[in-house]
C-alpha cells in the first residue's frame, strides 16, 4: 500500500477524522479525546493506532500518559497525490480559458 493509500484509508473513518481534527488543534491524551467523542477509551486507542500506523500521528510519554499529536510528515504523500489532480485541473482550466479567449478574438474579426 502506498503512503497516500494508508492515509486515505485511515482518514476514511469519521471517528478517526474527528480525532485527527482534534489533534490538529492541540495534542491530547486518549482520555482527553475520549471525553470529546462518543466512543470508549479503548476505541480511541485503536483509532490512534491506525492513525499512527498511517504516519499521521506520533506519541510521546508525558507523566503517566501518552500524548498524541499530528505528524505533518504523514501528509506529504497525500498532498503530493492530491496536488497531481489539482495541477491537472488548473492546467485544463487554463487551456479552456485560453481556447475560449482565442475563439472570442477570432469571432470579433
Amino acid at each position: 500500500m502506498t503512503t497516500y493509500d494508508a492515509v486515505l484509508t485511515a482518514l476514511g473513518d469519521p471517528t478517526r477524522r474527528a480525532i485527527f481534527e482534534h489533534l490538529a488543534e492541540r495534542p491530547a491524551a486518549v482520555v482527553d479525546l475520549a471525553a470529546l467523542l462518543p466512543v470508549s477509551r479503548p476505541a480511541v486507542s485503536q483509532h490512534l493506532k491506525v492513525l499512527k500506523e498511517a504516519g499521521l500521528v506520533h506519541d510521546a510519554p508525558v507523566g503517566n500518559r501518552r500524548v498524541y499529536s499530528l505528524d505533518p510528515a504523514g501528509l506529504v504523500g497525500l498532498r503530493e497525490y492530491l496536488d497531481r489532480f489539482w495541477n491537472t485541473a488548473l492546467h485544463s482550466f487554463k487551456e479552456r480559458v485560453e481556447h475560449q479567449h482565442q475563439k472570442e478574438e477570432h469571432t470579433d474579426d
